[in-house]
Order: structure tokens, then sequence, then C-alpha cells
């Protein structure tokens, strides 16, 4: 069939950011996909194109919608500690005002308290208006011991200040988007094959990270910002869910280095209302290195009813 193309880049705004996005077509009367990427060093919407393009492939046709979250691609950049709540807001201002109907969230990694959060400010609508959010298919998820426990908001707070919002942590992101460290990184912590980390992955990393404005939103991650027991707010969750584990994946934090991927995926089954679990070959990045696995995985689950 013939491959849908994404619209030229988009723009609206939300406060008072100039925001990005992408749209595949698609089908309007299929429900579309709002795809939520992760955060990292060079990493923008631009990480699920090998899965859109794929999507397509293999005869789906749900449009698709591709932002760039704030402080990311080709959004605005402004020097804040982003939180999965200000990512959340975002995400569903998105959805009402550009979307405009109901959508399934696809989330990488990390980013899934974006969704958890997404769904909360779901719940909060006026009465009336109806559930923007119908699904969720989780890719990778953090482990279950890193999404339940409790935050040291003095310690992100910290980090922040002395480490990341310094010279020295500007210093330390230049290093960070060299092409050397991008490469290592990846084999070490994302990709189950390390033939995997190719020319393609690196030049879109080292291209995303040239603006060095980018590391605003990559250091709010990495000092903790997105940290919080999140237990109680899964466990209400009550959209389907659909969790996809890698078969080999792993953790780049120290508290879930002992779960294994089975004893990861039983905790997000047990947690979730809804929920329906996968394996498939792979790591840390699915939708880019297992990309046709990861759509075979998803696709029964986005066209049930």
């Amino acid at each position: 069939m013939l491959v849908e193309s994404p619209t030229q880049t988009q723009f609206y705004t939300w406060k008072t950011y100039r925001c990005a996005y992408q749209v595949y077509p698609g089908d309007d009367s299929q429900i579309p996909l709002v795809l939520i990427h992760p955060i990292g060093v060079g990493l923008s919407g631009n990480f699920w194109y090998r899965f859109c393009q794929e999507w397509y492939q293999a005869g789906n046709t749900n449009p698709i919608y591709n932002p760039d979250l704030l402080g990311c691609g080709d959004s605005d950049m402004p020097r804040v500690t982003y939180t999965p709540e200000d990512w959340a807001e975002q995400v569903l201002y998105f959805i009402k005002t550009v979307v405009k109907k109901p959508v399934i969230i696809v989330t990488q990694g990390a980013l899934f308290p974006v969704a958890v959060k997404l769904v909360q400010l779901d719940k909060e609508l006026p009465p009336g208006e109806t559930s923007w959010i119908q699904k969720l298919a989780l890719s990778g998820p953090p482990g279950w011991k890193i999404m339940t426990r409790e935050a040291s908001p003095t310690q992100n707070k910290l980090l922040w200040n002395l480490l990341f919002d310094t010279p020295l942590g500007t210093a330390f992101y230049r290093y960070a988007r060299s092409r050397k460290f991008l490469k290592s990184f990846s084999i070490k912590n994302l990709f189950e094959n390390p033939d995997s980390v190719d020319k393609n992955w690196l030049d879109m990393l080292e291209k995303g990270a040239a603006n060095l404005e980018t590391r605003h939103a990559v250091f709010a991650f990495l000092a903790g910002f997105w940290r919080e027991d999140y237990e109680e707010a899964i466990a209400s969750i009550q959209q389907p869910t659909l969790v996809v584990i890698g078969q080999n994946t792993s953790n780049i934090s120290r508290e879930g280095l002992k779960e294994t991927p089975d004893e990861r995926l039983a905790a997000y089954l047990n947690a979730l209302p809804n929920g329906k679990g996968v394996k498939i070959n792979g790591r840390n990045v699915l939708p880019y290195e297992a990309t046709a696995e990861f759509v075979q995985a998803i696709a029964p689950f986005i066209r049930e009813g």
C-alpha cells in the first residue's frame, strides 16, 4: 500500500509557547494515535519516524499525531524544570485543540508518567465533556521499583541548581552530544544489538542536540523531576492499557537492576485494572530497534473495539 507521509511541521501555541507537531493523515474514520516521544540527548518526535512508516507499511490506517514536547525538537525551549504535569497539560491541550477527537496514547520508556498525568487530567474535565483518552500503549515503561519510589524534591532541586543548570552542566551536555558518547551510551543502555546503533540513529541524535537549549528538558529529566510514587495513579487507570516489554529490557537507574522482564511485566499487569502485556525482541527502544515487531504487537490492541 501507499505509505503515508507526514505533513510539514506545523505549530500551535500552548500558554505562551510555540509548539511543533507533524501529522500522518491516515483514515479519519479510525481513532488517531498520539505519540509521546522519550526525553534524552537529541530526542524529539523524530524518534517515531520508523514506527510511523512501518505502521502504514503494515496496512494500518489510523491517523498519527506526533508532537514535539516543550523543550524538544522544533518546540520552544524555555529554561525551566519540566515535569510530567507540564507535558501532560501540553498534550491534553494539543488533543483538544488540534486533534479534536478522542485518541490512543502511545508512549516510549520513562515518559509513561506523562500518560499517567494525562489520564488524571482527563478525569478532571468538566461534567459532560467526553474523555479524550481511549487507550494507552506503553513501550518499555520503567522498572516497577523506579515507578513506585517517592523522589526527593530537595535532591532534585539541588541537582538542578548545583550541577545541571550551571556552566559545568553545559560543558557536560557538549560532551554528551558528541557522536562518541551517543554511540557508547546507546550500545550500553538502549539497544539489544550494537549493530542497530546505526548512522541514522546517531545522525538523528546529533542533529537534535545541535541546539544547546535542548539541554534544559534533558537535565530536568536527569535531575529527577519526573520521579514520584505512581502506584496508586496507575491502579486508577481505567482505560485499556497494553504494556510491551523487550525480552532484554534493562534499567538505567540502579533501583531496578534486579528486576527481570517477566517480573516487570507482571508488576504492571497486577496494578493495571484493564492491562494486557506482551514481550517482544529488543531492549529499551522497541519502536526504533524492533519496529516491525512493535507494530505487530500493538496493532491488534489498537483495532479492538
